[in-house]
């Protein structure tokens, strides 16, 4: 079966500082895949070039099937990939539920409609509620964001990712900053998620990762040292030596 995601020699320097070195890495189609390694490893960095925040300086891109090489981020959402920022990019002033209808109009044609007014479209409406619904945040759509906890910030991202109906869903550090309680309840969420959905995962909580994760890849200075099955991968001594710390 083709796999969902397909990274082959991705490579990409700032000035003389080589960030990713000919990264190869496959996701299989509803795989939860873990990305691991210590700061600096260049997880954030494989993201951005997968999302097309960044463009590579070499190597492939390729999912379902589809190069996404030189495409722009927007044409990637268009084509299924949706992710979450490791630092929370929102809309303070607006409600949750005009986020989440924001983000509905990335994948909608309405986008197009300069003098469109949304707010008043049923439909947009209707698909923005049931992804609040989706993570719990039915009775807050209406508040601002800023009168919101961090934890509901977390699910919201959450929310507008789903919303989009990605086929690969990149989720960098969703359990940040969150207190025990909240962990798990984004961990509950996240574990909710169709396998219709690829998810790669970049998350420091290896307790809550690791309950979630079918592969695990551990990447240091920028180059992938070893890839496979959950429980292989953590048992590596060269996991412990580089990562775990013991």
């Amino acid at each position: 079966m083709t796999p969902a995601l397909e990274v082959r020699g991705l490579c990409k320097a700032f000035g003389g500082l080589q960030v990713t070195r000919g990264v190869d890495l496959s996701v299989a189609r509803g795989e939860r895949h873990l990305l691991i390694g210590p700061n600096g490893a260049g997880k954030t960095t494989l993201f951005n070039l997968i999302a097309g925040d960044l463009r590579s300086d070499a190597g492939s891109i390729v999912m379902h099937g589809r190069d996404l090489t030189r495409m722009r981020a927007a044409a990637r959402a268009q084509c299924g990939v949706a992710r979450t920022y490791q630092i929370i990019t929102l809309f303070p002033h607006d409600t949750l539920l005009h986020n989440v209808k924001l983000a509905l109009l990335g994948r909608s044609p309405r986008r197009w409609h300069a003098w469109g007014h949304f707010a008043a479209d049923d439909s947009l409406h209707a698909q923005a509620r049931e992804a609040l619904a989706a993570v719990g945040l039915t009775e807050k759509a209406g508040l601002p964001l800023q009168q919101t906890s961090y934890g509901d910030k977390r699910r919201l991202e959450i929310a507008m990712a789903l919303a989009q109906r990605p086929s690969l869903l990149l989720l960098d550090e969703p359990l940040a900053g969150l207190s025990a309680q909240e962990r798990e309840g984004i961990r509950t969420l996240l574990a909710g998620i169709g396998r219709d959905v690829t998810i790669v995962l970049i998350e420091h909580d290896m307790r809550a990762a690791l309950a979630l994760a079918d592969r695990v890849t551990l990447l240091n200075q920028g180059q992938i040292v070893l890839s496979g099955q959950r429980d292989d991968v953590v048992q590596d001594p060269r996991t412990r030596q580089i990562y775990l710390g013991h």
